[in-house]
């Protein structure tokens, strides 16, 4: 596709995955103008995360997005065979969405293989119990979910340039002058999110430090001559582990064979960078040999259905997530292994928290200094999910010093309180940035909160903008937000002032609880109003316009 030389754009985006796509369509609801170029010719469709976690269904709803991804979610279950079903139909353990939205299977995950008992979490723990609205919106696989993302952008507008392949980057300080093979183009900021193996992070000269891989995993949906061959769920030997479910014909292998090759994962490196030919497919063969080395049998293979993923362990977080005006988000800024669907989430999470920061700054409301926040906000979390990943390849290996320690994360999270920590964590319920307040919820993705009028305040974020719920008799904290009106979005809930706490909530667009307050009396809602007019100015910029009398 030949690129229009001519035609400037705020933002070009490098990657039309999920990460690219989320971004791309924020920008969009900011304002700016942005485009998305795509070395791939076509979607890939190679498996990958199986499903999502509560932030990203949090990021979906608050676009509206949330009855589409309950349409996936239940498909995807249906699709997952008929087993799977009847547990779900028998009754296995449940919650509706706090509005009587009906009975829901709850969805915990797995920690190395070790899968958490559903009945040993304490559901009713108030960092679960808060976000329980997107219960139905939680297996999204990454395919599907691209797809739906495809869509949000197209009706934002956005242009996605397929067949397009970053060759070369200068950042002149005011733009940045990119070579593709489609030609060159002028574009404001340049965004990286083209991957592990990012080209953008490469030209851009930012290092890549981390770990190198010891495993090889694959995995792959197959028709087995004799399915009885392999034992369902998870399965630990000497050279690894491998899992047969929970969909019919999925398998999934794990080797532990010091395994540094590019089709892999090998980093990128000045001294090694990326070949151009891409990896070579998982062939039946080879995943037929890797089951048999794994699980000690002959199972034999007859064919795959779809293409197959080959992944490893390779470990690495960007030196750097912004160089100028060249910034990397998901697999670009950190890679690592697949254990527990981390990487994803990951990445859907510096899109929405880069997305409007870069929006503010490029609509001249917000200081350049406010992008600064986007990589002091996710290096820790995505410093966090390395550690994660690279605590369960650990606990994995075949050797007896392994298996011993296997056997007592085993052991923990069989117990009430390592299982509802474990689910805490991988659901991402948890998260938080450092924010200045002293209020629970500050720096916490906003919970579930319900309204009087029977709406939530997710469905009053659908614009991109920021939210101010104000439940106060006199409409204190809205007069405070006034001469923000354009953007924030105000919410006023009298009705139901008489509630519980809070009274109220500030929440950036990408979900994050800026400030809060339960404030109720004259004076403490005063000193309230203060920190709101404070949190407003640290991250809504100037205000537009002056207070009203």
């Amino acid at each position: 596709m030949k690129m229009n030389q001519d035609r400037y754009v705020d933002v070009t985006v490098v990657g039309a995955g999920p990460v690219g796509l989320v971004l791309a369509a924020e920008l969009a609801l900011s304002g700016v103008s942005v485009q998305v170029i795509e070395r791939l010719a076509e979607p890939e469709t190679s498996m990958k995360a199986g499903g999502i976690n509560v932030p990203t269904a949090e990021a979906l709803d608050r676009r509206g997005l949330l009855p589409a991804a309950e349409r996936v979610h239940r498909e995807t279950l249906e699709q997952m065979g008929a087993a799977f079903g009847r547990k779900a139909r028998a009754g296995a353990p449940a919650h509706g969405d706090g509005r009587g939205a009906g009975v829901r299977r709850r969805m915990t995950g797995h920690f190395a293989g070790m899968v958490i008992d559903a009945g040993l979490v304490d559901w009713d723990d108030p960092d679960l119990a808060a976000h329980a609205a997107v219960a139905g919106a939680r297996m999204v696989p990454q395919r599907e979910l691209e797809g739906l993302l495809a869509a949000h952008a197209e009706r934002l507008g956005v242009p996605v340039r397929r067949g397009v392949e970053v060759t070369g980057l200068d950042d002149t300080g005011d733009a940045v002058l990119v070579d593709t093979t489609a030609g060159a183009m002028r574009t404001g900021w340049l965004v990286g999110c083209d991957g592990g193996h990012s080209t953008v992070r490469r030209l851009a000269g930012i290092d890549f430090p981390g770990t190198d891989p010891e495993l090889t995993g694959r995995v792959a949906v197959v028709d087995m001559a004799d399915p009885s061959a392999l034992a369902e769920g998870w399965v630990w030997s000497s050279r690894g582990a491998y899992r047969r479910g929970p969909q019919p014909g999925r398998v999934f292998t794990v080797e532990f064979d010091d395994a540094r090759r590019d089709d892999s994962g090998e980093p990128d490196t000045p001294a090694r960078p990326r070949r151009g030919a891409p990896a070579e497919p998982v062939t039946l063969e080879e995943m037929q040999a890797s089951l048999r080395r794994v699980s000690g049998t002959d199972v034999t293979l007859t064919a795959l259905r779809g293409a197959a993923t080959r992944w490893s362990d390779n470990t690495r977080q960007a030196a750097t997530y912004r160089s100028g005006r060249v910034l990397l988000a998901g697999d670009a800024a950190h890679v690592h292994s697949p254990f527990g669907g981390q990487g994803l989430n990951l990445g859907v999470g510096d899109a929405m928290n880069l997305g409007w920061k870069l929006g503010a700054v490029i609509a001249g409301w917000a200081p350049e200094a406010l992008l600064d926040t986007y990589d002091a906000e996710r290096r820790p979390l995505g410093a966090w999910v390395l550690d994660w990943t690279r605590a369960q390849a650990g606990v994995m290996r075949g050797d007896a010093k392994s298996v011993a320690l296997r056997e007592v994360v085993a052991e923990l999270l069989a117990t009430r309180s390592g299982a509802t920590y474990a689910v805490k964590k991988i659901s991402g319920v948890t998260q938080r940035v450092e924010l200045p307040g002293d209020h629970p919820l500050t720096g916490r993705y906003a919970p579930d909160l319900h309204l009087a009028d029977g709406s939530r305040l997710a469905d009053h974020s659908h614009a991109g903008g920021f939210v101010l719920l104000d439940r106060t008799q006199d409409g204190a904290f809205a007069r405070v937000a006034a001469p923000w009106t354009g953007r924030v979005s105000g919410v006023t809930d009298k009705a139901g002032s008489g509630q519980a706490a809070p009274t109220g909530v500030l929440v950036r667009p990408d979900g994050v609880v800026a400030w809060a307050s339960d404030a109720t009396g004259a004076e403490a809602t005063a000193t309230a109003a203060t920190a709101l007019e404070a949190a407003l100015r640290r991250w809504a910029g100037a205000p537009a316009s002056a207070p009203a009398a």
